[in-house]
């Protein structure tokens, strides 16, 4: 398996899949009245989050352009 499969296959369906993850936590958590902490927390991972999944993203485009 090369590298550009690798990351538009595994890579980016993981990271994405853990963003959607850490959103769905905090709407529970939100829906059933939970911890402000705990929303404030899982919003912090989700953001970051969203970076890593962002550099993947830019980072399998720039493979495919430049292989």
């Amino acid at each position: 398996m090369d590298l550009i499969t690798l990351a538009k296959f595994v890579v980016l369906p993981v990271a994405l899949g853990a963003v959607a993850i850490v959103l769905l936590m905090g709407l529970a958590n939100m829906a059933r009245g939970g911890s402000p902490e705990r929303s404030q927390q899982l919003m912090r991972w989700r953001v970051g989050l969203q970076f890593v999944a962002l550099c993947f993203v830019i980072a399998t485009i720039w493979l495919m352009h430049h292989s």
